[in-house]
């Protein structure tokens, strides 16, 4: 029978490629963040529940990398332009 991990890590991945879709379909800017992030969380969870199933604890590693780097790209996109400032809103 199938190691528990990596059947929950496939269930997840199937979860990511719809999460893709809905990031390629939708329009604003503001949802692609929100789908992003949450594609984050769960490329971390993937990446944890195959450290565990394949008992390669480097993953773990890899998997605190990742979380750092989804968190990272919300403030800079937040920060830097990702949103339209009030001033931009008013441009016709």
């Amino acid at each position: 029978m199938a190691d528990p991990h990596l059947l929950a890590a496939l269930v997840l991945l199937v979860t990511v490629t719809v999460g893709l879709v809905r990031v390629l379909l939708s329009t604003g800017r503001v949802e692609r963040l929100l789908a992003l992030q949450l594609l984050g969380t769960t490329a971390v969870a993937v990446v944890l529940l195959l450290a565990q199933g394949l008992m390669l604890p480097g993953l773990r590693d890899l998997a605190l990398v990742l979380g750092l780097l989804a968190s990272t790209v919300a403030v800079a996109f937040v920060r830097y332009g990702g949103l339209v400032s009030r001033k931009e809103e008013r441009k016709p």
